[in-house]
C-alpha cells in the first residue's frame, strides 16, 4: 500500500459522486415497483381463479429461475428484435437506463412478491373472516386488515432484499450504464488506477450495507418483543453468558 494514490480518489469524487446517484435512483424506482407489483403478483398468487394463480406463479417462479444478469440482457438486447419481429421494422435499441429499470422491477418483484405472501400468510385467517362479518369486501380487508400486518411482519425481511438490491444495482455495468461501480472503473481506466477507485467503492458499499444490516437487526429486536422477553427471562435465570438448559 506504500503507493497508494488517494488524491486520484478525490480528483474523481465529483464523477464517483454522479455514478452513486445514478445507482441510488435505480434503486428507489426497483425498490417501489418491485414492492408495487410484487404486492399484486402475490395477490394474484393467493386468488381463487386458478388462470390468475397459475399465470403469476409461472411467472415469479421462471424469473427467480434466471440469472439476474440475463434478465437485463433480454431488455436491452432481444427488446428490438422482438418490436421487429412482430411489427416488421427494425426495432430502435431500448435505453440502458430503460432496460435496467424495467430489468430490475421485473426480477425484484418476483422476489418480493414471494416475501408478502409469506406475510399475508401470516396473518391469522380469523381476522379477515372478522373483516367479512363486519360488512368489508375483499379488498377492504386486505386494504386494511391483513397488508398492515403482513408488511408489519415482513418488514425487516424487505429491508434485507432492499440490500441486495442496492448490491446488484452494480450489474448494470453491462449495459454501459454509468453506475457507482461504472464510474469508478471508467475514472480508473483513464488514470490507470483502477486499485484505488475499487477499494473506494468497496468501502461505500461496506459502509451503506452494513449500516443498513444493523438497522435489519435494530427493527427485528423492536417488532419482536416476545423473542426480546424469552432472551431477557433466559438470561435471568441461567446468567448471562450461559446457555438455557445447558452447560
Amino acid at each position: 500500500m506504500g503507493d497508494f494514490d488517494y488524491k486520484i480518489i478525490i480528483n474523481n469524487l465529483p464523477f464517483l459522486w454522479d455514478g452513486l446517484l445514478l445507482s441510488l435512483k435505480l434503486f428507489c424506482i426497483a425498490l417501489v415497483g418491485g414492492i408495487f407489483f410484487g404486492t399484486l403478483l402475490a395477490l394474484a398468487r393467493l386468488s381463487s381463479w386458478r388462470i390468475l394463480s397459475y399465470s403469476s406463479a409461472g411467472f415469479v417462479n421462471l424469473i427467480r429461475s434466471i440469472p439476474f444478469i440475463m434478465a437485463i440482457f433480454w431488455f436491452y438486447f432481444l427488446t428490438p428484435m422482438l418490436v421487429g419481429k412482430i411489427t416488421g421494422q427494425q426495432g430502435e435499441a431500448v435505453g440502458p437506463f430503460t432496460s435496467a429499470v424495467v430489468a430490475f422491477i421485473m426480477v425484484e418483484s418476483a422476489y418480493y412478491s414471494e416475501i408478502i405472501r409469506a406475510g399475508i400468510q401470516s396473518v391469522p385467517r380469523g381476522q379477515p373472516w372478522a373483516a367479512y362479518a363486519l360488512g368489508m369486501n375483499y379488498w377492504q380487508a386486505m386494504g386494511h386488515i391483513v397488508l398492515p400486518q403482513a408488511f408489519r411482519n415482513m418488514l425487516p425481511i424487505m429491508l434485507t432484499q432492499a440490500i441486495i438490491l442496492f448490491q446488484d444495482t452494480s450489474l448494470v455495468y453491462v449495459v454501459g450504464l454509468k453506475d457507482f461501480l461504472g464510474a469508478a472503473s471508467k475514472a480508473g481506466q483513464i488514470s490507470g488506477r483502477i486499485v484505488e477507485l475499487y477499494i473506494f467503492v468497496a468501502l461505500v458499499f461496506l459502509i451503506i450495507c452494513f449500516g443498513a444490516s444493523r438497522l435489519v437487526k435494530y427493527l427485528q429486536n423492536r417488532m419482536d418483543p416476545a423473542r426480546q422477553q424469552t432472551v431477557k427471562m433466559n438470561i435471568t435465570l441461567n446468567g448471562p453468558g450461559i446457555r438455557p438448559g445447558g452447560a
